[in-house]
Order: structure tokens, then C-alpha cells, then sequence
């Protein structure tokens, strides 16, 4: 827990260190993956020379469909291949996919599965028994998933890269539809061939892709950090395909990315307790496989709020105004972003499971960002560093939804990759711990050398502002904590003084490159 680890006496007071050179909180990105290897070649030493070093890539449905999905250009001896296929058995159900793989010939696995190449088009006919283990249904009945693919897998060639350059992918899996009745919910009603189609997933994964930079698979499911017996549908998905990834690629981990949403027009809005409880159930899926859970902070979609207590007052951003309409923060969500972190972490704490941050790349779209043609909007630097320090020092990895578009779309500024190169040395403060002898602990990045501007309420009720020199930099605190290892610490020595109980204080970071964080911190004592 970031709150209690920030007083450790051992960091406290360390040997002042030479900055490293400057990197950005965000150290993985989803994007869009590519059949190409040069594409995905470039697009990954991209990301990793802003310090990315992770990617993941989104999954796809396997959709309920009927026998007219079977194609016509898909035959095997002028018969069509659906019909060869299950000639002999009754059809359940039919269900296709496509998710930008070759399946083909490594993904067969009974006698009456069926592949055919057709120009540029691989289709493959997958038959599975309705009851029963093995290639047999016990009652003669099956069903027919039809994967429709080209010449060339996107997974293989992003692992691939990934491999090439020493970074970490994670590939999206497989999901079921939405049901038509409560559409935010997972169709379950065809759970046992979404199980066996998973096992057959990470089956065929395991032949085509077992290469070092695939580090494991992410759920392409998603759920807000929500408590209730509602979204057991949704845990029930992570429990069976976090099964089938301990089963079948032993030693690979997941992900899973749910989101805040902590809008007060909402009747059921998210609390921080609601979402403490959340993560603590999914948690509970991971049937020992290793599992983030990278919680989407709602800045991007107006969902969740940026902002400190002294803050709640001040109008929402002309963006979140997008979303929510006119007021202000405190009136228009029921907690900062910081909040729901910290009980977030507290969620997670005596499990395997990892809690990283999910920070959303782009704003709610307005007239003034465009980016592409998308109806989200181009961010700014700025905006992500507020965003980052609310998310504090509670996760243990910051990831980013997206790089394509948000982080590379010119709209009415320059490219966010640019925004970040240009502002690389720009100090983030994450967290503080104000101590009873006066010194003052920063965290975040780029702090090293320069000043530290601290103004505070003593007990006795007299306001301060004052300026010192930053002293006792440390590289590793995060590292040397567990926590993130991206996270500096600095400290403030303001001389023999107090916090007043319940008084904010204020701080600004000026580096030793002269650059001051553009996003204000406060905490209260």
C-alpha cells in the first residue's frame, strides 16, 4: 500500500543519486496489430523509445450464426466444407470467428475438423461435441464454429517483434457475444463450446506461437469495477479461460482491463467500497495463473473524475463536460480517481494478483480535439499528467488505452508521442508524506536536482510557502519498495514544523533541468 510503504525509513534520507535519463510513467500500450512484420517492427520500437515495453492486442467474439454462414468458396471435393465436415452428426448450433490468424492445419484437432485454402482466404471448420470430452459427443451432437482467416497471423507476427526487441505481449482472447435482452452482459448460453473453443485457442497458440515475447493473453471481456451477483457472468469467463490458460500455456500469464465509472447521474453509481470489493472477485479467477488487473481510470470516456479534495469544487474540464454536462467535479462523480486506486490496492492486497492502471490515452471527442475521424478526442500531456498522478503510486505498472490512434493522430495539436518527447523531463508527483520532523517525501518521475515548493497549515493554524533545494533523490525507491519501479522519490527538509490535521498541503517539483510539473498535487494531512 502506497500510503504506508511512503514511510519507510530505509529510503528515507538516501545517498543522492545522478538522474537517469528521462522515461514516461506509461510502460505498455494497446494497440492494433498488423500481418506485417515490418509494420509491426516499427510500430513496436516506437513505443518502446518513449519507454514501452509492453503491448497488447484486443480479442474477438465467437458469434452465433446459422448454416447459411457456411461460405461458398469453402469446399472440399465440390462438397461444401461445412456439410464434408459434419456428414454423419446432427448441428447444434453454428458460430463463426475471425480474429486476424491463420488457423488452418496447427489448429485441427479430431478427425472431423476440417481446413481449406482458397486464394487468399484460409477457412477452418472446427466441429465440437456438445456433451462429452474428446472429438465424440456422447449424443451425436455438435457445434460448428467456422474461422475465416488470411495467409497470415497478426498474433504470430506482433510475438514476433516483440520477441525481436526484449518486450512483453499479451494476445487478446477469444470472448462470447453480449446478450440482446441485457446487453452488457456475456451470452453464456453456449458456455461449454466457448470452454472448448478457448482450449482450442490457446491449443493452437501454443503450436504456432511459443516464442519469448509472448508473455500471456488478455481477456477481451469486460466489466466496470462493480460489486454485485449481476456480473457473474463475466467472472465466470475469466475463471474459465484463466483454467484453460493454466492448463494449457503453463507459465503465461492475463490480464484483464475493467473499468471506473463513477458517474453520479448513474442510479448505481461505483463507490470506491463497490470497487474494492470488485477487484477482490476477480482476483479470485485466477486459478493460479498470474493476473493484472489494469483498472481503465475513466478520464478518456468521462467516466471517472482527475481530481484532489480541495479540487471538488472547480468545474469539470470543457471534455468531461462532454460526457457529464456543466458543474463540478464533486457534483458530478462520487470520488476522485485516487480514491477508488487506494481501495483498489487494498483489494488486491494478500492475493498473487497484480494491480496495474489502464490510463485512457485520449478525451472525450469535441469540436476542439479531433483525432481522426473518432468520436473520442485527441488528450494533452497535461492531462495525462494529472491523470498519472491520481492513479499514485498504488498500481504496480501503468499501461495506456491507446496507441493507435490517440498517441499518434495529429488534430489540433501536435501527436501525443511528440507531446511526450517534448515534455520527457516534465516532473510527475504521485504521492507525499509530510513527517512530524519537517522533511516532506515526494514520489513520482523526474525529480532530481532543482527545488521543491511545499505550502502548508501548521497545527497551530499559520500558512507557509516555502522553496528549498530538493535533497536525498532516489532512482529505485519504487524498485526498492515492490511498487513501481518507475517511481522516484525526493526529499524536502523545510526545517522543525507540523501539518495541521485535516490542512492540504501543496507542492511543486522545479527539476534540475528547470522544468516544473505542469500538473499541481495537493494531499491533506
Amino acid at each position: 500500500m502506497a500510503a504506508f510503504v511512503l514511510v519507510m525509513g530505509f529510503l528515507h534520507g538516501s545517498t543522492a543519486q545522478a538522474a537517469p535519463s528521462p522515461v514516461y510513467p506509461i510502460s505498455g500500450y494497446f494497440i492494433f496489430g498488423s500481418t506485417s512484420d515490418d509494420a509491426n517492427l516499427k510500430k513496436l520500437t516506437d513505443i518502446k523509445s518513449v519507454g514501452g515495453d509492453t503491448i497488447i492486442t484486443f480479442g474477438s467474439q465467437i458469434k452465433p450464426a446459422t448454416s447459411a454462414s457456411a461460405p461458398a468458396g469453402c469446399t472440399i471435393s465440390g462438397v461444401n466444407c461445412v456439410t464434408a465436415a459434419t456428414s454423419g452428426v446432427s448441428v447444434n448450433r453454428y458460430f463463426t470467428y475471425a480474429d486476424g490468424n491463420t488457423w488452418g492445419a496447427p489448429s485441427l484437432a479430431c478427425p472431423r475438423d476440417k481446413t481449406v485454402t482458397s486464394g487468399s482466404t484460409v477457412y477452418t471448420v472446427m466441429v465440437i461435441p456438445t456433451q462429452g470430452t474428446g472429438c465424440n459427443s456422447s449424443n451425436n451432437l455438435y457445434d460448428v464454429v467456422i474461422i475465416t482467416s488470411g495467409t497470415a497471423s497478426i498474433s504470430v507476427s506482433v510475438a514476433k517483434a516483440a520477441t525481436t526487441l526484449g518486450m512483453k505481449f499479451y494476445a487478446g482472447m477469444p470472448a462470447p457475444v453480449k446478450r440482446t435482452d441485457i446487453t452488457y452482459l456475456v451470452d453464456l448460453s453456449y458456455q461449454s463450446t466457448f470452454t472448448a473453443f478457448t482450449n482450442r485457442f490457446l491449443q493452437f497458440q501454443g503450436k504456432v506461437n511459443n516464442v519469448p515475447g509472448l508473455t500471456g493473453y488478455y481477456h477481451y471481456t469486460e466489466m466496470p469495477v462493480a460489486n454485485g451477483a449481476i456480473w457473474d457472468s463475466t467472472l465466470a469467463v475469466y475463471d474459465i479461460q484463466n483454467r484453460a490458460i493454466a492448463q494449457y500455456q503453463p507459465g503465461r500469464s492475463a490480464l484483464v482491463s475493467p473499468y471506473i465509472d463513477s458517474r453520479k447521474e448513474l442510479a448505481g453509481h461505483i463507490t470506491p467500497d463497490n470497487a474494492r470489493a470488485a477487484v477482490r472477485n476477480i482476483a479470485e479467477t485466477a486459478n493460479g495463473v498470474h493476473l493484472a488487473i489494469a483498472v481503465q481510470d475513466g478520464m478518456g470516456t468521462g467516466k471517472g473524475g482527475s481530481f484532489f479534495g480541495h479540487e471538488s469544487g472547480n468545474s469539470v474540464d470543457q471534455y468531461a463536460a462532454a460526457i457529464v454536462g456543466s458543474g463540478t467535479w464533486g457534483n458530478k462523480y462520487a470520488a476522485p480517481t485516487r480514491d477508488y486506486f487506494l481501495a483498489m490496492a487494498e483489494g488486491v492486497e494478500g492475493t498473487d494478483v497484480e494491480l496495474w492502471a489502464n490510463m485512457e490515452g485520449m478525451a472525450p471527442g469535441t469540436s476542439q480535439n479531433p483525432c481522426d475521424g473518432n468520436y473520442r478526442g485527441q488528450s494533452t500531456k497535461a492531462r495525462h499528467d494529472r491523470q498519472l498522478q491520481q492513479i499514485g503510486n498504488y498500481p504496480v505498472k501503468v499501461i495506456s488505452y491507446m496507441w493507435d490512434p490517440f498517441y499518434t493522430c495529429k488534430g489540433t495539436w501536435a501527436p501525443m508521442v511528440e507531446q511526450m518527447r517534448a515534455g520527457s523531463m516534465t516532473p510527475v508527483i504521485t504521492d507525499s508524506v509530510f513527517y512530524g520532523n519537517g522533511d516532506v517525501l515526494v514520489t513520482g518521475q523526474n525529480l532530481s536536482g532543482g527545488t521543491i515548493q511545499v505550502k502548508w497549515t501548521d497545527a497551530y493554524g499559520r500558512t507557509f510557502d516555502k522553496t528549498v533545494p530538493a535533497s536525498s533523490y532516489n532512482p529505485s525507491y519504487g524498485k526498492q519498495l515492490g511498487m513501481n519501479p518507475r517511481l522516484e522519490s525526493v526529499t524536502a527538509k523545510l526545517g522543525k514544523t507540523s501539518l495541521g490535521s485535516g490542512k492540504y498541503v501543496y507542492i511543486n517539483v522545479t527539476n534540475g533541468s528547470g522544468v516544473r510539473n505542469d500538473a499541481p498535487y495537493s494531499d491533506r494531512g
